[in-house]
């Protein structure tokens, strides 16, 4: 438990400020109003790799994935979905949302790194933490 709320503050202090474009609340409505996109394979495999170390037996996970903005200005964006996989902690274990600081290079994401993730009861601690910045793991696909 200790360690999930460290990721938590710890993703917290990487998160866009306000200063580098507008709020995250401002900021996901803009990108909801441009459109959203399916991740490329590239895309997907950046943030695979981000999540993979948290995982027990990454190469046995199953993703799930929310839609990303079709145009992101910013270098970084934070994005959240959910992944079926076992955790190194048996109550995580099964269905467990992420959320992920994306870095962005050309409109895509390059690289990832994993802010937090968690299933079973503190599943609820990553959605609102998404929440937070106009995401829902919830909408992963």
């Amino acid at each position: 438990m200790i360690s999930v709320a460290a990721s938590g503050l710890a993703l917290a202090a990487c998160a866009t400020t306000p200063s580098a474009s507008s709020t995250s609340t401002e900021g996901a409505a803009a990108a909801s109003s441009v459109g959203l996109r399916d991740l490329t394979p590239q895309e997907k495999s950046a943030i695979i790799d981000a999540i993979a170390p948290s995982l027990r037996n990454p190469a046995a996970a199953k993703y799930r994935w929310a839609k990303f903005p079709a145009v992101v200005s910013e270098e970084s964006v934070n994005y959240c979905a959910t992944v079926d996989a076992q955790s190194p902690f048996a109550a995580y274990s099964g269905h467990q949302a992420y959320i992920i600081e994306a870095k962005v290079q050309g409109g895509r994401v390059a690289s990832a790194v994993l802010g937090l993730i968690a299933g079973g009861k503190d599943f609820s601690l990553v959605t609102q933490m998404c929440a937070k910045y106009g995401l829902d793991p919830n909408k992963a696909t």
